[in-house]
């Protein structure tokens, strides 16, 4: 559910087993990876393969200088009209650790998308107590399908 709270859109959070389950339950709904090119690529991306769907990657900021990515949600908007998803789909945004997908989720909703969601673990999960990703928390670390580039 979307709503406002102070000025401030409000999105639901989830597990990536939720998502998963949600993802693989209905046809429409559409998982987007946020991170950067440089995250894709060395460290993997969820497989929506097994359930005959494809993975919508956007980045929401650049990898150099962290800079925002100004034209997010038109691209965002283009990729989701390629696949047939409607502003009534079922949208999972994803990250490494939920943060900028929160906020990207957040974006999409003020563009009119009424189900945005966010996967709050993202991909890699939280830090664990030697500061490393993966082991904790995440799409990779409760073994959801992932494949490296």
């Amino acid at each position: 559910m979307v709503g406002s709270v102070g000025g401030e859109i409000q999105i639901a959070s989830l597990s990536v087993e939720e998502a998963w389950a949600s993802l693989k339950r209905d046809p429409d709904s559409v998982l987007i990876d946020v991170r950067t090119n440089a995250e894709w690529a060395f460290v993997g991306l969820p497989d929506l393969s097994l359930i005959g769907k494809g993975l919508v990657r956007v980045e929401w900021q650049g990898f150099q200088g962290d800079r925002p990515n100004e034209a997010f949600v038109g691209q965002v908007v283009q990729a989701l009209t390629a696949i047939g998803a409607s502003k009534d789909s079922e949208l999972f945004f994803i990250c490494r650790s939920g943060g900028r997908s929160l906020r990207a989720a957040r974006a999409m909703a003020a563009a009119g998308y009424s189900r945005c969601r966010n996967v709050a673990d993202g991909f890699e999960g939280p830090l664990d107590p030697n500061r490393h990703r993966g082991w904790l928390g995440g799409w990779k670390a409760k073994g959801l399908p992932w494949v490296q580039t």
